[in-house]
């Protein structure tokens, strides 16, 4: 037979007193310092030269992510960290994983000028952008201030080249994050029209040799995206609709327009169900001609 724990002697029920205070203190302290060294032994790997390493580095700092996701109070410790610059996630992916997609490529003739040796990075392989997009992605759907963080790396326009560029793997993470990064971000979306984005997701969906699976990823990405920004009078992509329209013909642009309003009543995983049974319509409907 169970029997319930007597309860410590110095607690009573919505009792503070300063034992419990100091408890509480050091646990917070514990998590906190938890927490910073997890990133920085992660963030430390992420910004090596070698991409092998890089790639630890990414595993660590999303498997991290997902452990932060779990709870509010780890994910407001996780936010604090991303005012301290050294701590900063976002910089690192774009200054080393993804650096190779900046548009603005500096040329630095110094080296031949000098005795001092040419630094040697190893590129980023597939699995690495891939991960480091991953990175992104739960970055800023764990920290609001990530996208504007994104932004001053030019990260739309980034990500745009990784999805003109790229294999299957990587454009299909690109995807993720893309979302991840305009959701609640004007100066992105802003950026993402800019780039005429819409029109490369519809080259994308409507090209039959492209892999199966990015293009029903294209779908689930324009659901997404129109669902959200319904409705927006005067907002970025405030013609998203006649974009599309134009790009997809009016009968799939009726069926995502229509199919973009599901499931706000629905639990996460009917949600998930219900974006992936109407981003086949999307493609059913386009494949038809």
């Amino acid at each position: 037979m169970m029997h319930h724990l007597p309860k410590a002697f110095w607690r009573s029920e919505n009792e503070s007193t300063p034992v419990t205070d100091l408890v509480t203190s050091l646990d917070d302290q514990r998590l906190y310092r938890e927490v910073t060294l997890a990133l920085r032994t992660g963030l430390r790997d992420a910004r090596s030269d070698f991409s092998f390493l890089r790639l630890r580095g990414l595993r660590s700092i999303l498997k991290f992510l997902r452990s932060v996701a779990a709870s509010d109070s780890t994910i407001n410790l996780f936010s604090h960290t991303q005012s301290i610059p050294d701590l900063q996630v976002v910089p690192v992916l774009f200054q080393h994983s993804l650096h190779d997609f900046q548009d603005q490529i500096i040329t630095n003739l110094d080296h031949i000028f000098s005795v001092q040796p040419l630094k040697i990075t190893s590129p980023s392989t597939d699995a690495e952008v891939s991960l480091a997009l991953r990175v992104l992605e739960g970055s800023c759907l764990l920290h609001r201030e990530s996208m504007l963080l994104a932004h001053h790396f030019k990260a739309v326009q980034v990500l745009m080249n990784i999805l003109a560029t790229r294999g299957v793997l990587e454009q299909g993470a690109c995807l993720d994050a893309l979302i991840a990064i305009m959701m609640d971000s004007s100066i992105n979306q802003l950026d993402f029209e800019a780039c005429n984005g819409i029109e490369e997701v519809a080259l994308l969906i409507r090209d039959k040799q492209v892999d199966e699976n990015l293009r029903m990823k294209c779908g689930e990405f324009l659901l997404l995206l129109i669902g959200h920004v319904n409705g927006r009078e005067g907002a970025p992509m405030a013609g998203i609709h006649d974009d599309i329209r134009r790009l997809l013909g009016e009968k799939s642009a009726s069926l995502i327009w229509a199919a973009s309003q599901f499931g706000s009543t629905l639990d996460p995983d009917q949600r998930l169900m219900a974006l992936h049974i109407q981003a086949r319509r999307v493609l059913e409907s386009l494949d038809l001609y």
